[in-house]
């Protein structure tokens, strides 16, 4: 049996609905033979991600950043995970050259932010990269408000990399 993480920071209404969703999702009944794993952002550990076969993660975009609970996650567990630097110290974006134990293993990515997503985007996506993760469906940026068509995305994204893993 496969194992989904599912890492996120859902301090608020609209990313507990989005987090729900993505959830629901993944645990889909047509997708057989995947474990979901549900962690905050603040209790997930190395060990976690290590018995994992992919990854969904999920943050508030704040000062245009991930969340500083998901900033803390990679934190505490990038390099026990396999996460590259490069000479400078600075997290490499050399994926396919990463030997680590989670290299080329897909992850989700959902951002919720009030007026912009990007820098919040990019972080994670830089940190992910540094660990050799592939990207395994499009990253659900969602401003404002939470609407049924943004739950429904959310559902998508966690039935898609679900479904990533029953192969």
């Amino acid at each position: 049996m496969s194992t989904l993480l599912v890492v996120h920071h859902s301090p608020t209404r609209s990313m507990q609905a989005l987090t729900e969703a993505v959830i629901a999702g993944a645990g889909d009944e047509s997708i057989e033979g995947v474990e979901v794993v549900e962690r905050a952002a603040l209790e997930a550990t190395a060990d976690d991600v290590l018995a994992a076969d992919g990854y969904l993660l999920g943050t508030p975009a704040n000062f245009g950043y991930m969340s500083g609970a998901l900033k803390h996650f990679f934190d505490s567990t990038f390099l026990q995970v396999g996460g590259a630097l490069d000479p400078s110290g600075s997290a490499s974006d050399a994926a396919d050259d990463s030997a680590g134990a989670t290299t080329k293993r897909p992850y989700g990515l959902w951002v919720h932010g009030r007026y912009d997503t990007t820098g919040a985007v990019r972080s994670v996506q830089s940190i992910v990269g540094a660990l050799g993760w592939r990207q395994g469906y499009d990253v659900l940026e969602v401003l404002g408000d939470v609407e049924d068509s943004h739950t429904s995305a959310a559902y998508e994204l966690g039935g898609t990399i679900a479904a990533l893993l029953t192969t």
